[in-house]
């Protein structure tokens, strides 16, 4: 697959010519929330959230058709999807959340 990647000013990351899906994360008391998946190489590009006025953290992104998993990292942990229903068993002991898109 060949992934490239741009970042704009409101938070949205274009991965190939994907379909944009929007990630949100409410910790109205953190100071980061990031994003981090098969789409982004795991740690290696973290995708930045933005926080609006109601402590809900926000980005869109752009991903191709297919199974996406997925965690937040806030404030330097780990963290689950407390909305995502799908998720999978990873390496590590926990689970992924699984985006699907297609």
């Amino acid at each position: 697959m060949n992934i490239s990647t741009n970042t704009t000013n409101r938070g949205t990351r274009g991965i190939g010519n994907g379909k944009t899906q929007t990630f949100s994360y409410r910790a109205p008391a953190a100071r980061s929330v990031q994003l981090v998946g098969d789409f982004t190489h795991w740690r290696r590009d973290p995708i930045n959230l933005v926080r609006n006025r109601d402590g809900v953290w926000q980005t869109r992104v752009g991903l191709e058709p297919g199974e996406h998993p997925y965690r937040f990292i806030v404030d330097g942990e780990w963290r689950d999807d407390p909305e995502c229903q799908t998720q999978a068993p990873n390496p590590y002991g926990s689970a992924n959340s699984i985006r699907r898109v297609e």
